[in-house]
């Protein structure tokens, strides 16, 4: 009878081996062919022109590029840090550390783990509600807030739980030498759990990088080089969108090139998280 359930445990955990295996493997082919088909593409169609210059009309004599979308992204996505990234740590503090035997803080918790699988369009429409539309227009602001609130939970669940993880008795040792409690986060917790707390807020800046429906019902887009965050403004994913449903070869091309620039950025941006992390706080 004992040797019928070690077999058994043993074929279930071939069995669960196999097809966790397969699974993985069939992830990382398609994750690999999508990498490989934007890198064959987009290297191809690379050139200085893509950075300097804006976009001009279909079957023009000059090299069109990306400036406009580059920047305008880069605008609304460092807006959107500034906002949702402090707003995401304090609301994870909370949580963690004032909030834990609270109900609203397990309200908000729950609340947290459910807007971080919210669709994004979803989002979109809201803030196209409460700011685009009062305003009658566009803009950029819009845009960044749409942003923000699609980072702010996948921030605060990520502080909240790698908070959680840290040892109360660590805080314990603080309280017994005099400090503070608000030291003790600073000084204690936000140390020992800062490389949790940065991939979370890694993860969040390339969620909303890729981010283009959102963008769609607030800044929408703009064809030309624009700073003013009150107006339209141009976004790279937007571009890369209309671009790559165009059914002009060169708008095409350079769609991919802004595929390729997006890929490189957020693997570079996760790369040099990780190594300033293990820098900082590796010993």
């Amino acid at each position: 009878m004992k040797k019928n359930v070690t077999f058994g445990r043993k074929a279930a955990n071939i069995v669960a081996l196999v097809v966790s295996s397969v699974c993985a493997a069939v992830g990382l082919f398609f994750l690999f062919f999508i990498l490989f088909d934007v890198l064959r593409n987009g290297i191809s169609s690379i050139n200085w022109q893509l950075f300097v210059k804006d976009s001009v009309p279909p079957f023009s004599f000059e090299t069109g590029g990306l400036r406009h979308a580059f920047l305008g992204q880069g605008l609304l996505t460092l807006t959107a840090v500034a906002m949702g990234i402090p707003l995401g740590i304090l609301g994870g503090t909370f949580l963690a550390e004032y909030g834990r035997h609270l109900k609203i803080g397990k309200v908000i918790s729950s609340v947290s783990d459910i807007a971080v699988s919210m669709p994004s369009i979803v989002i979109g429409t809201f803030v196209y509600a409460i700011l685009v539309k009062p305003m009658q227009s566009f803009n950029g602001w819009a845009g960044a807030v749409a942003l923000a609130i699609i980072m702010l939970p996948v921030v605060v669940r990520t502080t909240e739980d790698m908070m959680r993880l840290v040892p109360w008795t660590l805080r314990e040792a603080a309280f017994a030498l005099g400090a503070p409690y608000y030291k003790v986060i600073l000084q204690i917790v936000y140390r020992s759990a800062a490389s949790g707390i940065l991939t979370g807020i890694l993860l969040a800046v390339a969620r909303i990088v890729g981010e283009t429906a959102p963008l769609l019902f607030t800044s929408f887009n703009n064809n030309f080089f624009s700073l003013d965050m009150n107006r339209p403004m141009a976004s790279l994913t937007v571009t890369i969108y209309q671009y790559a449903s165009s059914p002009f070869d060169d708008w095409v091309r350079i769609a991919w090139a802004g595929a390729f620039v997006i890929t490189c950025f957020v693997l570079i941006l996760n790369i040099v998280g990780r190594v300033a992390v293990k820098w900082r706080y590796g010993k």
